[in-house]
């Protein structure tokens, strides 16, 4: 029996049935995140017990994976001012205090990073139906990741997909579909919710760690999440998807007619917050050790005006 390749028309059921444009008012520009309550966020603070704080973010310098593909580059860090300029002589006219002073180029999507609502469009409209030109050269004046900057808050939840299948990472093109999350999660004995941020570890970073370099890591085949994901997160209302890749989905896509289709269904759509270039590791070890997938999860964005994704550095607090 043949397989069914799901194609446009698949997005397309998949982005309708779970849609939720006007959900939370016409004006509505946090999506899935109106599901992150106070409470909720009070809850998630219960999940502290050992007060260990994990960093899921790879630093920020010229060795990261992005290779200029999508126009994207590593950071670029520069000196203004050095302990060369004090030894010069170059601030002898300050009374007594000498400093140093630096810069940085990034691109808001170069590494551990947030995709706003604002990031994805379909058929001319983004999130809650707002077309392009929300989006100019300026930035963006709705959608923007500056929206979400007291929400990212919440109930952490790791699916680790690939030690749940016996390995040390998935393999390029292995497609994580909604069956292998609910079996994941079964087998962990932790379950998905509400207003929860779900991280999903494919194991590509441990890979490229082995590898010994980024190779194709950015916008190359890897493992990833299939459009079947959606039938996963959204029925559960989870405010965010994380993942340890470059763009959360499988590469080459399953979709043939469709590059990155379930950008389309969560963010366009859903209003589902995407985590991308999320260092999983420590934190995978440290939950497979004492058996516990749940933390408290503290990844605020870069307070940017207009952008439509930021770099950070989330916290996973056990």
């Amino acid at each position: 029996m043949t397989a069914v390749v799901p194609n446009i028309h698949s997005v397309r059921e998949l982005a309708e049935r779970y849609n939720t444009w006007g959900k939370w008012g016409a004006d509505d520009q946090l999506g899935a995140l109106n599901h992150v309550t106070p409470e909720k966020v009070r809850a998630s603070a219960s999940l502290v017990r050992k007060g260990r704080v994990f960093s899921l973010a790879l630093p920020l310098d010229e060795t990261g994976p992005q290779t200029g593909s999508f126009g994207r580059y590593n950071p670029l860090h520069h000196m203004l001012w050095d302990g060369g300029d004090i030894v010069a002589g170059a601030q002898d006219h300050i009374q007594e205090v000498r400093y140093t002073d630096d810069a940085a180029y990034i691109v808001l999507q170069s590494s551990t990073q947030w995709d706003a609502l604002a990031h994805i469009f379909h058929d001319g409209k983004m999130y809650n139906g707002l077309g392009p030109e929300h989006v100019t050269s300026r930035g963006a004046a709705k959608n923007g990741i500056i929206n979400t900057r007291d929400r990212m808050v919440g109930r952490g939840v790791l699916l680790d997909i690939a030690r749940w299948k016996g390995k040390t990472w998935l393999e390029p093109g292995e497609a994580i579909q909604d069956t292998d999350l609910e079996a994941c999660a079964r087998a962990q004995g932790v379950e998905v919710g509400e207003g929860d941020f779900v991280l999903v570890r494919t194991g590509q970073i441990a890979e490229r760690r082995h590898l010994g370099s980024w190779g194709d890591y950015a916008a190359g085949p890897a493992p990833g999440l299939g459009i079947s994901s959606a039938d996963f997160f959204c029925p559960r209302d989870v405010a965010a998807v994380i993942t340890d890749t470059w763009g959360a989905e499988v590469q080459p896509n399953e979709t043939p007619d469709v590059f990155q289709p379930l950008h389309i269904i969560l963010i366009v759509n859903a209003g589902i917050l995407l985590g991308e270039i999320w260092d999983l590791e420590e934190l995978a070890d440290d939950c497979a050790e004492d058996g516990v997938y749940e933390f408290q999860l503290v990844a605020p964005p870069l307070t940017i005006t207009g952008a439509v994704g930021s770099p950070v550095n989330p916290q996973a607090i056990k």
